[in-house]
Formats: C-alpha cells, structure tokens, sequence
C-alpha cells in the first residue's frame, strides 16, 4: 500500500497548488446556481481553475490583486451561457482563464466571445488545468491577445458550438514572462479593440428575429447556439439583461408558465434599446435631454386646488385626490411631469409621477396616470401595459360597465431598474412611451 501511495503522489506535479476547502466549497456554491448539468459541471473546474490561478499569483507576487467579483463566472446568468472565466482583473490588466481538466487533448476549447467580443477581450489567456481529483490544479502556460490573433489568421478551426480550438503550442509555458509583464508593463502596451455601443442599435434592428427565438431557451439543457445564429447570440451576449432574462428562463423564476410572451420581449429589448427619461431630475425642477426632446412638461410640486379649470396641473391634483381616496399613497415630494399623444388620432394624455420611498435610499415609485387630453371618456378598448426588464408587471384595461375618466397604476423598483409603458387600442395599434429611469446620482 505504500508503495502505491508513493507512486500516486510522484504522479502529482511539484509545481501544482493545492485548493483548500474553502475554495471548493466555493466553487460547488457557484456552479449550484446553474441550471443544466452539464454547464455546473463546467463552471465548478472553471471556479477551480480561478481559485488555482489566484493563488498561484497570491505566492508569487502579493502586490498583485486579483479581482474576479466582476468576472463572468462571478454571475450566474453570464456563467450559465459563456463557458470561459471572463473579465477577470489583476491589477489593471484583463486575463480570460481557460481551464481544462486534462492536457491529453492538444486542442484546448476557447470561446469565440472571449475572442471576438471587444467587451470580453483580455490582455491574457491564461490556460489553467484542473487535476480535480487530486484538488490541485497547475497554471500551464498564457497567450496575449495579440499572439492569438495573430495565429487565429494562419490557422482557424472554429466549432458550431461557438468555440475555436487552439493548439496547446500556442501557450506560452515560460509563466515568468507573464508574471512581468503583469509587474512592469503597461496596459495600453497591449491594444484591444474600443467597445462601441453597436450591439444596442443591433440587437435593435433584430427585436422581431429574437423575440420569436429566445422563448425556446426556456429549457435549462437548450445551448444558445442551438437556437440561434452567432451574430444574434453575440448580440444577446453582450445584453446583461436578455442574459439575466434567459437565465431566469431556466431557473423557473419568471413566472409559472415558463417562456415570456414575445410582448414582454420587445419591451424588454425596448428598455435596453432606447434612451429613458431620467425622473430622478424632476427632483431638481429639470428635464433632461430625453424629455425635452419628447416634449414632456413638468408640473409644480403637489398644492392644494385654487382653481376650477381643467389645466394639466388642476387635471392631476384632482386625480391625485380621488386616488389618495381610494387609499393610494402618494408622497408629498412627487414631481409630475405629463405628455400629451395621438393614438390611432385619440387625443391622450398621460403623467408620471416619481419620488423616493421613505426609508429606502435606493428605491423608488413610479405612479402613472392616463387619461384623454380632451374632455372626453377613453375608448372602452384602450390598455395600459407596464414593464420591467424581464416581465409585465401590468395590464390595466377599460371597464366597460363601470368606465373611468382615467387608467392608473403605481410600480415600484430599485434606482437601477426602468419601467416602458404602452397604450394600445388594438394588437397592432400601439404607442410605446420612452422607458422610465430614476437616478438621483445623474441629477
């Protein structure tokens, strides 16, 4: 038995670091919160190989610090579609981890979105194996990303699963290097490509294409390349909220029913897509760029009513009454703007109201009134719908036994999230209002 034991542990190489029982137990927590087997099984080696190549820059240099809590393996709804550790920081250099179990293969799996999208671009791949058995793992060698390009146009072999293959000669295995270059060089040395807001105004132009294919990513086994084409997936790659939607697809946490309607789609990519009304400016008596452009109008703070007439201004105060009589809350220190529209050639209007909620510094309520511009009751057919970036949160809709003078509904959500709304009077008569932000921080 010893002699065994010996020859078990000569197979072990000097240089691999060994991971204590706080970097698995880590590494089993992160790769719990993805959805299909076979992706926890990939982001539990992947969250081996980080801890394996943070230690091993720990023992080496310790005023190098790693940063990967804003690394994409640090996300469950990036984790769950990109099968490289991505964004990972040391110092101010950015280093993809592409993590292996074994070097049998001489052809080492890489994404093609840590090579061709400029948002997850590093300045070094680091290829790391994972010796999980033995809980050890071995930094093996590195590449820059000039390197890589460079080899990329002599030779590409790129899978339909959105991976290229590169041969295990292309790595560096001489890791002194990069652990200078990490020292004394200078990011800029190494040129990534800029990051543009491109994917915004193309993942815009493809609304009808993606909110028709992205419900069948429901399923938690169903790989984003099955279902989509590479110019739509690496569009949705760089879309943290359709990530976080797909993600919540499969985690049953949308809703009961699964998939989202391709409605609650194209709001969500509208939302993404367009410029918002900052209400958190209204606080200051200022409308930005967004609302001036769309000539919204900003009301004075809530007053008693001095008049009889049917201004906007008298128009809200009244409605705020009959609403705090139903017992809506409404804070004081809401700031109201209004806009007025034509739907299908209907006169309507509509307000918003924004304020802070007490006790609560980083969240907020969104109270939206609408009603006809002119004297006269809304279409028994007219629809408010509201959203967030994953799912209607509101469908109001004309009583026709008992109709009102106006719609109302009141949402609430952190200083991070936006609102859309749209008024309808058919299926494909519709207005969509601009999304709805509250951010105090830009005021």
């Amino acid at each position: 038995m010893q002699n065994l034991l010996t020859i078990e542990f000569e197979r072990l190489p000097t240089e691999s670091i060994t991971l204590d029982s706080l970097d698995i137990n880590q590494a089993v927590e992160l790769s719990n919160s993805i959805p299909d087997e076979d992706r926890t099984w990939e982001t539990y080696i992947n969250a081996l190989g980080l801890f394996t190549f943070k230690s091993w820059i720990e023992e080496r240099d310790s005023h190098l610090q790693v940063n990967w809590k804003k690394s994409t393996i640090a996300k469950p709804s990036l984790a769950n579609v990109i099968p490289t550790v991505t964004n990972l920081e040391v110092g101010n250099f950015k280093v993809a981890l592409i993590t292996i179990g074994s070097l049998f293969d001489e052809q080492i799996p890489l994404s093609r979105l840590a090579v061709e999208s400029p948002e997850c671009i590093p300045h070094f791949y680091i290829l790391v194996e994972v010796l999980e058995e033995h809980e050890r793992g071995i930094v093996r060698g590195f590449i820059t990303y000039p390197q890589l390009i460079e080899n990329l146009a002599k030779q590409t072999i790129l899978k339909p699963d959105w991976t290229y293959r590169i041969p295990l000669t292309w790595f560096d295995p001489e890791l002194n290097r990069v652990l200078l270059y990490l020292r004394a060089l200078e990011p800029q040395a190494i040129t990534l490509p800029a990051i543009t807001d491109e994917s915004k105004q193309l993942l815009a132009a493809m609304e009808s294409q993606i909110t028709q294919l992205l419900p069948s990513l429901a399923v938690p086994s169903r790989k984003i390349w099955e279902v989509l084409s590479w110019e739509q997936g690496s569009v949705i790659l760089n879309s943290p909220e359709l990530l976080e939607l797909i993600y919540k697809l499969q985690t049953s946490s949308v809703n009961v029913q699964g998939a989202p309607s391709v409605v609650s789609l194209r709001d969500t990519i509208k939302i993404i897509t367009q410029p918002a009304i900052n209400l958190g400016r209204w606080l200051w008596n200022e409308i930005d760029e967004v609302g001036q452009a769309l000539s919204w109008t900003l009301l004075p703070q809530l007053a008693p009513l001095r008049t009889a007439l049917r201004s906007p201004e008298e128009e809200f105060g009244t409605i705020v009454t009959q609403l705090q009589a139903k017992g809506i809350e409404i804070s004081p220190l809401a700031r109201c703007g209004y806009n007025n529209f034509l739907l299908a050639g209907l006169p309507l209007r509509v307000y918003a109201a924004a304020w802070n909620l007490p006790n609560d510094n980083h969240s907020w309520s969104l109270l939206l009134i609408l009603g006809s511009a002119a004297p006269n009751t809304l279409p028994h057919n007219l629809k408010l719908r509201v959203s967030d970036q994953t799912q209607i949160l509101v469908e109001q809709a004309i009583d026709s036994e008992q109709p009102e003078a106006f719609l109302y509904t009141r949402v609430v959500g952190d200083w991070d999230e936006k609102f859309i709304a749209s008024v309808s009077i058919a299926d494909d008569v519709e207005v969509t209002l601009p999304p709805f932000a509250f951010d105090i921080r830009q005021a």
